[in-house]
């Protein structure tokens, strides 16, 4: 019986190190450019509603949490299901690794937010800077395997998270095209990357 666990674990590992070295397909260009189209509009909602985001940070928190909460789960799931038709047998240890690689950043980034909510609300005109830069750094984690291109995509959330931080504590601060844009454009480019992206690397082999 040993003997039987100690070869199932070997196995397990083996199956784990396959799926790291493997090309993740699970993302699907159709869902992750509608999140772009869902950040463009959240930052629509805002510059309609919500004039002084300064002065309404709760809401401000309220409408891009919800906005990445309901992209996530959108993608999330779609994931699940595409990643269960393409990597088939599998599927389980493609999603571990793909959720390994990309969510430190996303925790660290909601760790970030949850401490500046509580400790600092001055500083939270920074968020849509820091939130860019951690959606790029797990960008970045996740290019092992993914297209090369993805590199890119990496560079662009950097650049933009830089440009809101030198922006500085201004009258745009919070702005809604801050997070719209950025997201909007980003998002885009990821889809670009996914439709094209592996069918050239197929190309290349």
């Amino acid at each position: 019986m040993a003997d039987l666990y100690k070869a199932l674990a070997q196995i397990h590992a083996i199956r784990g190190q396959v799926a790291r070295g493997t090309e993740f397909r699970g993302y699907g260009a159709e869902t992750v450019a509608a999140t772009g189209v869902l950040a463009g509009a959240a930052a629509l909602l805002q510059s309609i509603w919500l004039k002084r985001p300064d002065e309404h940070l709760t809401a401000y928190l309220g409408i891009w949490i919800a906005t990445a909460a309901l992209a996530a789960l959108l993608t999330g799931l779609q994931t699940i299901n595409r990643t269960r038709r393409v990597h088939s047998g599998l599927a389980r240890q493609m999603i571990l690794s793909a959720a390994e690689s990309f969510l430190p950043a996303i925790l660290a980034g909601a760790l970030v937010t949850l401490a500046l909510a509580r400790a600092a609300p001055q500083a939270l005109w920074t968020l849509p800077g820091l939130w860019q830069i951690f959606y790029g750094l797990g960008i970045f984690a996740s290019c092992r395997f993914m297209p090369r291109q993805m590199l890119a995509v990496g560079v662009w959330f950097l650049a933009t998270g830089a440009l809101c931080l030198s922006a500085g504590k201004g009258a745009g601060a919070l702005s809604p095209w801050e997070m719209g844009f950025p997201f909007g454009i980003g998002q885009l480019l990821i889809a670009l990357v996914l439709k094209f992206g592996f069918r050239e690397a197929d190309d290349d082999a």
